[in-house]
């Protein structure tokens, strides 16, 4: 199979304004898909901005939508899978979400943030209550989680364990936590032999000031690419022969002893 070419949208467009964000989701997908990406990411709730507190009930749509239908149109009309973050109403309960769908508009996969970080989160979202969410594009199987979800190592191996090759992890990163784009993202995708896509928002929001350092890590625990703090559109290279090489050579997931790991539970 040839290298799966991964666009990075790092930024966090105008919070609460969906029509704008769309508009500059589209821009993007132009952007990508000229230079030859089959699926472009965006940050944690992409869609209506992070720091949007009370208008969070009024923003939040089904998985449904109007916005997840026209981030569909997007797709068919630049021919690239998206993943889009935002806020998703099921009934009374509201989850932070991301949807991914292909380049002919059905959607592939829709994950609800398992781990709410700080008040914001916790007092606005229900969080989901399924870890591993995937979805197949161009032959690799796509995981999908949520910012905090990347922090906890038993999310990232469970996906390991379910063959996720591409985990595609939008975020909402604020200082002082920039080591975990700086470092624990490559020891994630290490540790479990996959890519890590992980996409962040960037500058002030209201009470919070997003870190950017998007990147797409390697299973050999390098970064194969990484955006500034500013806005940026950056594009890496998901290459399954690599993938299985570096598995082949990497005796962690073989040399597990889960017998041993049932306290962790």
């Amino acid at each position: 199979m040839p290298p799966l070419r991964t666009a990075l949208l790092q930024s966090s467009g105008r919070p609460g304004a969906v029509a704008e964000n769309l508009k500059a989701l589209d821009e993007a997908a132009a952007r990508a898909a000229a230079s030859g990406a089959r699926l472009l990411v965006t940050p944690e709730l992409f869609l209506t901005g992070y720091a949007i507190g009370d208008a969070v009930p009024e923003l939040a749509e089904p998985a449904d939508g109007p916005g997840a239908r026209a981030v569909a149109e997007i797709a068919v009309r630049h021919g690239l899978a998206v993943l889009h973050g935002y806020p998703e109403r099921d009934g009374d309960r509201i989850f932070n979400a991301s949807q991914l769908v292909g380049p002919d508009g059905a959607s592939l996969a829709n994950y609800r943030k398992t781990h709410l970080f700080g008040c914001f989160e916790q007092e606005w979202f229900t969080p989901g209550e399924q870890t591993v969410v995937q979805a197949d594009l161009d032959g690799l199987r796509i995981g999908l989680l949520i910012c905090y979800d990347v922090e906890f190592p038993e999310n990232v191996r469970a996906h390991a364990l379910a063959g996720t090759d591409l985990l595609l992890v939008p975020t909402a990163q604020m200082h002082p936590f920039q080591f975990v784009a700086e470092s624990v993202i490559p020891v994630r995708a290490f540790e479990s032999q996959m890519y890590v896509a992980y996409v962040n928002r960037t500058g002030p929001e209201g009470e919070f000031e997003f870190v950017g350092l998007s990147c797409l890590a390697g299973p050999d625990g390098t970064v194969r690419t990484r955006a500034g703090r500013g806005e940026e559109l950056v594009i890496g290279e998901v290459d399954p022969e690599f993938l299985a090489a570096s598995r082949a050579a990497n005796p962690y997931l073989n040399d597990r002893r889960p017998g041993l790991y049932g306290s962790l539970a």
